[in-house]
């Protein structure tokens, strides 16, 4: 009997040693995949390593050292630019394991498509990665996330470069320059709007507030978008089920800290209410983000928002349209703070 039982346990040790080694073995597969990909993509359309003008409207991909670190960027010009009008520019921050790449794509996203409807430049950054194809990047937020915190790698000082770079490059408004981002970018947002006098407006998504210290020099406005079920990065805070096992900060304490950050009142009120979602309002007090209806209208191609910094919580699984994405985020440009909830 017992000899029988040895058998039987150093058959399942086999057998389970063969499953490991085939996922094992199919993971590696696929990462294999993805570097392949990412290199197809950088022999199409090879990194510039210098500031080179961007002389009208496409898509352009960039490189330069920062940091010791090989760093790239891409650069979407919309049909709509002339490099005789000032533009406004949106930093999009893909999520933590993504790349620009993935953030740049327009069947994910649907920035490419945003950029080309309302007029703004689309710059996609691309985080910390130990690969040289930049694939499985990271961004240091400040608590998150991967190789990218645990190096202190200098994020926020490389996204000033780019913007610096970019302003070169291509004629920005500098007065429009905002920032957003999915999960681990969201997070980054947050860290810029601390860090970077220059991003003058954030939208994060799924992702909050990790940064242990934040001295902004101006009020940033918020729009924060956040499903109520998300379980990497939960409402409520703390660690989800993700491989980054971070301690979140919740939802409801990243909106205080900057309620108070922006000079927003405390209370709400209900300003959009769609299918699945809705969104709360904090106004702006005296001192807090400035009003300005031109720009807002400039940004988002629309005239009928009012100022607000605002959040979006709830389900996940209906995750609130690009289009009011941006909408909410030319909200968020004006002034105030706001919270938008997905029920």
């Amino acid at each position: 009997m017992k000899s029988r039982f040895l058998a039987g346990v150093a058959v399942f040790g086999a057998v389970t040693l063969t499953i490991g080694g085939a996922a094992l073995a199919q993971q590696a597969g696929r990462l294999e995949q993805i570097i392949e990909r990412a290199k197809e993509r950088r022999a199409q359309q090879p990194a510039d390593p210098n500031a080179t003008p961007i002389p009208g409207p496409g898509d352009y991909r960039f490189s330069f050292v920062h940091g010791g670190n090989a760093r790239e960027y891409l650069v979407h010009a919309p049909r709509s630019y002339r490099a005789d009008r000032p533009t406004p520019m949106l930093l999009a921050l893909h999520g933590g394991g993504g790349d620009a790449d993935f953030q740049a794509d327009d069947s994910k996203y649907k920035l490419i498509s945003k950029s080309e409807a309302a007029g703004f430049i689309a710059v996609f950054p691309n985080g910390y990665s130990r690969f040289s194809s930049g694939i499985l990047a990271t961004w240091n937020a400040g608590a998150c996330c991967g190789p990218a915190q645990k190096n202190n790698v200098d994020d926020v000082g490389f996204i000033r470069e780019v913007i610096r770079r970019v302003e070169r490059q291509a004629n920005i408004d500098a007065g429009r320059v905002f920032a957003t981002g999915m999960s681990n970018g969201a997070m980054m947002s947050w860290r810029l709007s601390c860090e970077a006098p220059e991003i003058r407006a954030i939208a994060p998504v799924e992702g909050t507030d990790t940064t242990a210290h934040c001295s902004p020099s101006r009020p940033v406005p918020v729009i924060e978008f956040h499903a109520a079920d998300d379980p990497n990065v939960p409402f409520n805070g703390g660690v989800g089920v993700g491989p980054s096992r971070v301690n979140y900060t919740s939802v409801p304490t990243t909106q205080a800290k900057w309620v108070a950050l922006n000079h927003a009142e405390a209370v709400t009120k209900r300003v959009l209410t769609v299918n699945g979602a809705h969104c709360d309002l904090h106004p702006a007090k005296r001192g807090g983000a400035v009003h300005d209806r031109h720009r807002r209208a400039q940004l988002a191609g629309r005239r009928d928002a009012a100022g607000t910094q605002a959040a979006i919580d709830g389900d996940q699984r209906q995750r609130p349209d690009v289009e009011l994405l941006f909408v909410a985020l030319t909200l968020s440009a004006a002034g105030g703070q706001a919270k938008m909830h997905h029920a």
